[in-house]
């Protein structure tokens, strides 16, 4: 009799062992994060550590979320901002035009890569870039001052004194920037939270 006691007990323990790994495996899975939960962190993190001045981390963040969703505009987009501050406007750019790729009426990203564009000489595209954001956002003064600051300065200034005019009415402080002839908010602006 123990020799076939013996025989059934191997196979019952070997059936055990099997459903404790499988269980392992099944508890691991359900218990790990989703490439867009894991996305979702980074970015949170990103965008802590950009307010806090820590653009190097934030970097890293942004770029860690970006390996888990390529198509993140959030991510491309902070990233970009990040390194528009930290003076490196060709990754910035690739970066606004990635956000782009994967919303094309993502309006940060058109108005951040306007002001580059306008930084290199690209006026023309500037312009475009300036007038599909106004459509988008017809009541951020700050778009149709930047505007406006360009028309005038490329010859446009009947069109270019009624954008800054509109962007007076919305926001009477821009007076103050009238005397400068490079357009308002030179530094890229920070995502507003995602709802991800």
């Amino acid at each position: 009799m123990t020799p076939e006691v013996s025989r059934l007990s191997r196979p019952s323990m070997l059936g055990r062992a099997v459903a404790v790994v499988l269980l392992a495996v099944c508890i691991s899975a359900c218990t790990s994060k989703s490439d867009a939960q894991l996305a979702s962190d980074a970015l949170q993190a990103g965008v802590t550590a950009q307010a806090s001045g820590k653009l190097d981390q934030a970097a890293t963040d942004y770029t860690d979320c970006i390996k888990h969703d390529s198509g993140n505009k959030f991510c491309l987009y902070d990233l970009g901002t990040v390194e528009q501050a930290q003076g490196d406007p060709v990754a910035a750019e690739a970066d606004y035009r990635l956000a782009l790729v994967s919303d094309p009426n993502y309006a940060p990203a058109i108005f951040n890569l306007a002001i580059l564009r306008a930084q290199v000489g690209a006026s023309a595209e500037a312009i475009g870039l300036y007038q599909e954001y106004v459509k988008l956002k017809p009541n951020d003064a700050a778009g149709h001052f930047n505007l406006g600051l360009l028309l005038n300065q490329t010859g446009d200034t009947t069109e270019g004194t009624a954008q800054v005019a509109q962007a007076l009415a919305l926001d009477p402080s821009l007076r103050s920037r009238l005397a400068s002839p490079s357009p308002a908010s030179p530094s890229p602006k920070l995502t507003p939270k995602p709802s991800v």
